[in-house]
């Protein structure tokens, strides 16, 4: 597994269009989305970094789309080849994660490259005008560390954005495998 990092595009950077399939093959588009803070997550089944925060970024998603916050995952690995993150394989990681958001295929790889996404689990939130606010971690657990995935990063980050406030802008990028690229 190669870890790679983030690219850390700049803050305010505007939220990429996109309109892509969710696992079942319904069609979900940036435009239809609430004006409020959005959190875009590229993540995948395969990658152990993803696998090791999955069950507290579920918390997280089901805490904070309370709150407010949409909150998106997207695949844009090549599912070709690792079968492990294709839709198939995804609807039942959505169904074993108990996750209560959209999960996207970007099959074209497109939207990953539009919003500079590197690595799985990377992390791109948005305030509710869709400017970016966060990019980066989802805390400072590893897999292997002992330390339990918290949120703690993207948790403060979120909480600021949903009080219409604007996270610190020292911000830890995320680490993770990289995307497989075609």
């Amino acid at each position: 597994m190669a870890l790679t990092p983030s690219t850390m595009i700049p803050l305010g950077t505007p939220m990429p269009d996109f309109r892509l399939p969710d696992a079942a093959g319904n069609l979900h588009s940036s435009d239809a989305l609430p004006h409020q803070p959005i959190l875009v997550a590229f993540i995948c089944n395969h990658c152990p970094y993803v696998k090791h925060i999955a069950p507290a970024l579920s918390e997280f998603a089901r805490e904070y789309q309370k709150a407010g916050l949409t909150v998106i995952a997207i695949n844009s690995n090549d599912f070709e080849t690792y079968p492990d993150d294709s839709p198939e394989q995804m609807q039942k990681e959505i169904v074993a994660r108990g996750y209560t958001f959209p999960y996207l295929v970007d099959e074209s790889q497109a939207v990953a490259r539009a919003f500079g996404a590197a690595c799985t689990p990377d992390f791109f939130l948005f305030d509710k005008d869709r400017k970016l606010a966060y990019r980066g971690q989802f805390d400072s657990s590893r897999p292997g560390s002992g330390e339990a995935a918290s949120g703690h990063d993207l948790r403060a980050a979120a909480d600021a954005v949903l009080a219409g406030q604007k996270p610190g802008e020292e911000q830890t990028p995320s680490m993770g495998c990289n995307i497989k690229w075609k």
